[in-house]
């Protein structure tokens, strides 16, 4: 190797300083004895999208409130653009987890008030709020109540709320927990564009699909940094395939591939799905066949094993287990069987309606549940799946269709069908100024739960939560990731037959989501019916039925598979040297929900054949001075499908108009 000289070295030094706009070394943070951030570097490229991933409590909003400057470190430094992240407020925009509009402001008043408070002149402020209003096809509600705006809506108008000053680096911490798969798609779009123009983003996110979409990625825990590259780079870093197993029975094939697993074993890992388990293997050819004549003699049958490639979720759990943290895997404290009911329709709904005045919230649904499945509906904000929810358990009467719900058509409201059920609700589940064991006190005396059980339940909830010392804690000072966990846990204290989680794991890093997900399918195991909403279309894959709903009304169902394969079309994947300028020009001659960009990878939604659609996309690009690196036929994901489903029934005219 040939060493640099001395006047070199210096001169690359000072290109790698320019390059950087954030530039965080040896930062460190305690709160009395709690070391929240132990020492940790790490730089962001001027024009980078850069991801912050790690569990709950792992520092990540810590460190963001120290760039931001709205918190002093107690050591290490953070220097953004080459000056002390406190002295640059002016050139940091600030989207928190907790961000509050102002909900009795128009979304003009709100874009006002906070480019006022930067001491932007009037008309600028006027001229940049139109700017990004029409950036995210908002600029036709600016008179609208902020507090009447859809979740999706809100967070894209913190959002312009944050650019309006212009500011250098964008800091966002977990800004679109809550927001449904159209408005996060179309949300990370404006998020490449502002990095194409020179913008500096560092986000954190729970969803590692959104984590694809950044440019690097570091992943933190415990305080420390412990990887950093690109999602390709962590990916490869794992060393390992992923066999995707079909099987009629996953329950038994899962328990008897689990004892198998392990992080020194030939199979790594086993994470059950509606429909198949995924499993991760280092060797997959000789691993496939290892599997299949295991299942083989244990006379289970195998519909199919295909190989494909680890996701990034893969490396972050495989990751976290390796440096110690566990998900909460405590057995529930069962006391009642429900395996009687196994096959039995658990609720019913038959041309269910709902209207409120002259808006149709619910048209004409009809579904069957049964019990031991676990169900799933989707849909984009104002789909109409949480009021569908309130019908089917009892909380809203319908405006006309008939309703089955434990075996009744009847008072669903009745005291023996309401101790059936549990519920979880989207907005309220706990109550924030009591504390923990307090709401769990209170939620067990609620749902009946005998008194000679309570302590036991109260106990197992507080350790699937992870919160055995902190029961006395104020429950409105917990992140949102732990409070999903006790809200969960005090849903089921009084094991319900019947179960509606509407959004449960909305917040929950992905290894909790796994300890939510194995205590949701051995409910269903043990006989209970559950229907569960979420806004995180990986996990949909976790339900054995889905079904879509677009502008009240249910326009696909099937399982996760079966959906997919029903997609018509092909989904091509590009590499190309410029991704961003690629996207924008297949955008501008088909419909623009066709093209998505995920970081470096360009996803391409054709009806032509694969051969002759990538023939045709390689020359368009080469004409306009783009390089193709790789190009590949891929398969659908389910928000690739749940996206074209909702754009193809906009242009059908059945989608709500948010005005």
């Amino acid at each position: 190797m040939i060493a640099a000289s001395p006047g070199r070295a210096v001169e690359d030094h000072q290109d790698s300083a320019e390059k950087r706009a954030i530039d965080v070394r040896g930062l460190a943070k305690r709160y009395g004895a709690l070391e929240a951030i132990r020492g940790i570097s790490f730089d962001v490229h001027r024009s980078e999208i850069f991801g912050l991933i790690g569990p709950d409590g792992a520092g990540k909003t810590s460190t963001f409130q120290i760039l931001a400057g709205v918190m002093e470190a107690t050591s290490g430094s953070a220097n953004i653009f080459g000056r002390p992240a406190r002295e640059m407020r002016s050139q940091a925009g600030y989207l928190t987890q907790t961000f509050s509009l102002y909900l009795d402001l128009t979304v003009a008043e709100n874009i006002r008030y906070s480019g006022d408070l930067r001491h932007i002149p009037p008309n600028e402020i006027a001229e940049r709020a139109q700017k990004y209003l029409r950036m995210f096809d908002m600029d036709r509600f600016k008179d609208r109540l902020a507090g009447q705006l859809s979740g999706g809506m809100k967070q894209k108008l913190a959002l312009v709320c944050a650019l309006v000053p212009q500011p250098h680096v964008l800091l966002l911490d977990e800004p679109t927990t809550g927001v449904d798969p159209v408005s996060r798609r179309e949300f990370w779009d404006v998020l490449a564009h502002l990095a194409a123009e020179g913008l500096t983003i560092l986000v954190a996110t729970p969803y590692l699909d959104e984590a694809e979409r950044c440019h690097r990625i570091a992943l933190m825990y415990q305080g420390e940094i412990h990887q950093i590259g690109t999602p390709a780079e962590l990916r490869a870093s794992l060393g390992a395939k992923r066999l995707e197993l079909r099987t009629a029975d996953l329950r038994k094939t899962e328990s008897l591939l689990s004892e198998e697993a392990g992080p020194d074993k030939e199979i790594i890992d086993v994470q059950r799905f509606g429909d198949r388990l995924d499993l991760l293997v280092r060797d997959p050819d000789e691993d496939r066949q290892m599997v299949a004549e295991k299942l083989r003699s244990a006379g289970v049958p195998v519909d199919e094993i295909r190989v494909d490639e680890a996701t990034l979720e893969n490396t972050f759990v495989a990751k976290l287990r390796a440096l110690g943290q566990k998900a909460a895997a405590v057995e529930f404290p069962s006391r009642h069987d429900h395996s009687n009911l196994h096959g039995q329709v658990a609720i019913g709904a038959t041309d269910l309606v709902k209207e409120f005045g002259a808006f149709t919230a619910v048209k004409n649904v009809s579904l069957q549940i049964r019990n031991g499945e676990v169900f799933g509906l989707l849909g984009a904000n104002g789909a109409g799946k949480t009021t569908t929810i309130k019908m089917l358990c009892g909380l809203l009467d319908p405006t006309r269709g008939r309703i089955e719900l434990a075996g009744t058509q009847g008072n669903l409201r009745s005291e023996g069908v309401r101790q059936r059920i549990g519920y979880m609700s989207q907005k309220f589940s706990l109550y924030d100024d009591m504390t923990i064991r307090e709401n769990l006190e209170f939620f067990s005396g609620v749902y009946g739960v005998p008194e000679h059980e309570r302590e036991e339940k109260i106990r197992w909830v507080l350790s699937f939560s992870g919160l055995q010392d902190k029961q006395n804690q104020i429950t409105g000072s917990l992140p949102g990731g732990w409070k999903q966990r006790v809200a969960f846990g005090a849903a089921i204290m009084h094991e319900p037959d019947i179960l509606f989680l509407d959004e449960p794991t909305s917040g929950v890093d992905p290894l909790a989501r796994r300890a939510f997900w194995t205590m949701i399918n051995r409910l269903a195991d043990s006989g209970a019916a559950i229907l569960v909403t979420t806004h995180y279309l990986e996990e949909a894959e976790q339900c054995n039925r889905l079904g879509m709903m677009v502008a009240g009304e249910l326009v696909a169902e099937g399982t996760p598979t079966g959906i997919k394969a029903r997609q018509s079309g092909h989904l091509l994947e590009f590499i190309v040297d410029q991704p961003q300028r690629a996207a924008d020009l297949l955008k501008s001659n088909t419909e623009r929900w066709r093209v998505s960009l995920f970081g470096e990878r360009l996803h391409v939604i054709t009806e032509e054949s694969p051969a002759s659609a990538i023939d045709q996309t390689k020359k368009r690009l080469a004409e306009n001075g783009l390089r193709v690196i790789s190009a590949r036929e891929d398969r659908f994901s389910l928000e690739d499908v749940f996206i074209a489903i909702v754009e193809q029934a906009r242009q059908q005219g059945k989608v709500v108009t948010e005005d």
